[in-house]
């Protein structure tokens, strides 16, 4: 009896694009989806971009746009870069949306009514300078619990741990760089704790791996505390029912996405949301990474227990990716962008490589990329492609595209490989896809053992149809493991079905027979990498890389006097110059610019010390729009020339010259 499935994966954020590592989810998950529809079941991938909090305002605003307009753009790029890929939503949608208000405002109103939301008057940071309430993310400090550095006011990059932003150590508004005060502020909590038990009685039940388990039994033990779910305007974000500057927090109603996603697609398609989310009929399953456990395995199910909704069947919590043993890095390129990638290397080589390494545990999964180029070259290439191309051309060359009937040794080997099904789709089911490619290539071994021992290419020249007869065993092999490989690599599987003339291939037709029929040309089905393109493409990520040389008259747009006409040039005096801790290139300087004083993030440091830069007259560009960085905020920008380092110049006024004098 087939089975209804409906399936998640975390929202990617709105902020940015898609890279290798956001990918290893997607992947896994998309994978699982198409191996579930090939065994004949019924399931459904929502997805959506999770579009509401603090970075989404201050990247639309360094941008010069609106929050909505950021979050449009960014949804066409993310749908373009999983497209790539091969990930296949049933829907694709937004946390910005009407669905995901009325969940929430729902959700927090039976909460409410049911005694678990209260609100408190809590301290909170304030910019003095700024005359706003800091979100989360215009707080930078150090981390409570680690230490680490330039950390935001929710959550440490380093450790994982999450905490309020009073709690940072040295915080500095992030905005103006000064220290926050703290002001009285009313919020609205959940109560956690009023959940510990149906929360810890679903755990128990196997919600989550056992070493997910374990991580969050140490949560327990030192206690649930209640979550303030409100954030102080402005924020981007949904207006609490009745307040007039407050907002749910992002963490509340980004989950509540699945729902609204879900509900969209029910809507439109005409089904019923109750049915599939809170019903018996279907199970419902969500695929996250391990840095978001706390809300998933803890809030969202607390609130939806709360709230009189299901929560899902399973927790399915994966590790990070690692390239070549260490962190992703954008100096060494290996911070590979989606639609970089995409550039140079196919991605269902990307697809292979990431189910040779998946398995069901938390455990980091590390992309070698000398391993990635040995591994596609001799599993894809040399193993499973090489099948099909050593016995296709042959038939239809030599032996009019026909195939024959198994004899006695064919089918013996075909049945090693119709055995190992169950063992496959267990390995599927159970998200062990590291084992499931491990028996596809064994049998792949198998088969091509079989193509040596018979040789083909030399019986051709005396019998035609013993070659027939191993051919025939041959093709039989490649439309075994087609099907076994197709949740992993659906193109390869496309191709390789357009070849053999059949079509839509699933796990019930691994037992059917090709004999007595016609295949269609064949075609080749996957490239060798080469280690240039793979080299190419890190180049390309690296950040700060020199660009490439354009053409002579290659420029950028013309742009008018009018434009020119916009740029402001001020004499400016260096009042104080500073090195920026965590950024190797990076000064801090303050400006005059004749009376008005501008904070500037000049990435100088190799050429010049800070003590030679204090009361040196500059020239700047004293009207750029102001742009966000991880140290604070520039303001504007001192004139340098030349290359790079010790060969770099300010560029310099006469010492005459006064603080906001135009330069022209």
């Amino acid at each position: 009896m087939s089975r209804k499935i409906a399936v998640t994966s975390a929202l990617p954020y709105a902020n940015g694009p898609i890279h290798i590592g956001h990918l290893v989810e997607y992947l896994q998950t998309d994978i699982w989806v198409r191996f579930q529809k090939l065994c004949g079941n019924e399931c459904l991938y929502f997805c959506a971009d999770d579009t509401h909090g603090t970075p989404i305002m201050i990247s639309a605003h360094a941008n010069g746009i609106t929050p909505e307009e950021l979050i449009e753009k960014v949804h066409a790029e993310h749908q373009t870069d999983f497209d790539g890929f091969g990930i296949e939503f049933d829907n694709y949608y937004s946390t910005h949306s009407p669905e995901n208000q009325y969940f929430s405002e729902l959700i927090f109103n039976r909460l409410n009514e049911a005694g678990s939301i209260v609100k408190r008057n809590i301290e909170q940071t304030y910019c003095e300078k700024c005359n706003m309430f800091l979100p989360d993310r215009y707080v930078l400090g150090t981390c409570p619990r680690c230490k680490a550095e330039d950390q935001y006011g929710d959550s440490c990059d380093k450790c994982g741990g999450t905490y309020q932003p009073t709690e940072l150590i040295e915080p500095l508004c992030s905005t103006c760089s000064t220290p926050p005060a703290r002001r009285k502020s009313d919020h609205y909590f959940f109560k956690l704790n009023d959940y510990e038990k149906p929360v810890k009685d679903l755990i128990a039940a196997g919600y989550t791996q056992e070493s997910a388990a374990n991580k969050l039994d140490e949560w327990f033990k030192s206690g649930l505390k209640d979550w303030d779910i409100t954030r102080d305007g402005p924020y981007f974000g949904f207006k609490i029912p009745g307040e007039e500057n407050k907002f749910f927090y992002v963490w509340l109603d980004a989950p509540i996405g699945y729902m609204a996603s879900m509900k969209n697609y029910c809507d439109a398609n005409g089904l019923d949301f109750d049915t599939l989310w809170n019903g018996d009929e279907w199970e419902l399953y969500h695929f996250i990474g391990k840095d978001i456990m706390y809300f998933h395995a803890l809030f969202f199910p607390a609130m939806l227990i709360g709230a009189g909704f299901k929560p899902a069947n399973k927790l399915f919590v994966h590790g990070f990716l690692t390239v070549d043993g260490q962190k992703m890095s954008k100096s060494k390129g290996t911070f590979v962008k989606a639609s970089t990638y995409l550039k140079h290397l196919n991605p269902e080589a990307l697809r292979y490589y990431y189910a040779s390494k998946l398995t069901a545990s938390l455990q980091d999964i590390d992309l070698s990329i000398e391993d990635f180029v040995n591994k596609i070259n001799s599993d894809v290439v040399g193993k499973l492609a090489n099948l099909a191309s050593r016995s296709g051309p042959m038939l239809t060359k030599k032996l009019d595209s026909k195939l024959g009937q198994l004899d006695e040794q064919g089918k013996e080997l075909l049945g090693k490989l119709v055995a190992a099904k169950n063992e496959i789709i267990k390995d599927f089911e159970s998200l062990n896809y590291s084992s499931a490619v491990r028996t596809i290539t064994a049998l792949a071994d198998q088969a091509n053992r079989y193509v040596e021992l018979n040789e083909p290419w030399k019986t051709i020249k005396t019998d035609a149809e013993k070659t027939r007869t191993t051919l025939t065993a041959v093709i039989n092999a490649v439309h075994i493991l087609t099907i076994y490989l197709k949740p992993i690599m659906p193109k390869f599987a496309e191709k390789t079905e357009k070849f053999l003339g059949v079509e839509n291939l699933q796990f019930s037709d691994v037992e059917n027979v090709l004999e007595n029929c016609q295949i269609n040309k064949f075609e080749r089905l996957f490239d060798r990498i080469e280690k240039e393109k793979v080299n190419a493409m890190i180049e390309e990520s690296k950040e700060g890389q020199t660009p490439a040389v354009e053409p002579a008259g290659n420029f950028k747009p013309e742009c008018t006097i009018d434009d020119f006409a916009k740029i402001d040039l001020r004499v400016a005096k260096i009042i104080s110059a500073e090195a920026v801790e965590g950024a190797d290139k990076l000064l801090h300087l303050q400006l005059d610019v004749g009376g008005a004083e501008k904070s500037v993030f000049a990435g100088i440091a190799k050429a010049y010390k800070p003590e030679e830069l204090n009361g040196k007259i500059v020239i700047c560009l004293a009207n750029l729009k102001p742009r966000k960085m991880k140290f604070g905020v520039s303001e504007a920008m001192i004139l340098c020339a030349g290359g790079e380092d010790k060969e770099l110049f300010i560029l310099s006024a006469d010492d005459g010259a006064k603080p906001g004098q135009k330069v022209s």
